[in-house]
């Protein structure tokens, strides 16, 4: 949709004005910041943080917007907020804003790497974002649930990021991550 841009510059507004003290970068990630590609109407947003003093002060400021902080949940370097309900973040406005997942991410972490890399290599060759759509499509018309969606995603996700330069340590870190993700967040 190309609502999507808009309703992440409409988030990233919010932080960028609670966030004004500190040095961090907001970046709209996933699906949906790939022009043209389908995904969930859910926006995936990385606040880049450059050191865990930092995110330190920024929980609390996020809390107060709505967020609940869970911690890391099985990525390690991306932190991850829920928010409660779509009127988060709470802005004093009263809008109701698009379902959305916001995470902090070490600058210099591989989670944020992964998401800025895949973004970036979807972006740029439109063949393999066709191929990633396909994809998606067969998953969502086939996976028994959550966890095989992901997982089915993950090999081609995976050839994407080695390509691009990531090391066989890290993309078989990523792989035994997302096992771990949809569990953790169940619990």
């Amino acid at each position: 949709s190309p609502e999507w841009k808009s309703n992440f510059n409409s988030l990233a507004k919010v932080y960028r004005e609670h966030l004004k003290d500190f040095e961090v970068t907001i970046v709209h990630v996933g699906s949906t910041a790939v022009p043209g590609l389908c995904a969930k109407p859910v926006i995936d947003i990385d606040i880049v943080i450059n050191s865990l003093a930092q995110l330190k002060e920024i929980i609390p400021i996020l809390v107060k917007l709505g967020y609940e902080y869970l911690g890391e949940v099985a990525i390690p370097s991306r932190f991850v907020f829920r928010p409660s309900d779509l009127s988060v973040p709470n802005d004093g406005t009263g809008r109701l804003w698009q379902k959305h997942h916001l995470y902090c991410c070490l600058a210099d972490s591989t989670a944020l790497a992964n998401h800025i890399i895949l973004r970036d290599a979807l972006r740029n060759d439109e063949l393999l974002a066709r191929e990633y759509a396909e994809l998606k499509r067969m998953l969502a018309a086939n996976a028994q649930n959550m966890d095989e969606y992901v997982m089915g995603k993950t090999c081609f996700i995976t050839k994407i990021l080695a390509a691009h330069g990531m090391s066989t340590e890290e993309l078989l870190a990523i792989e035994q991550q997302n096992k771990n993700v949809i569990p953790a967040l169940k619990r």
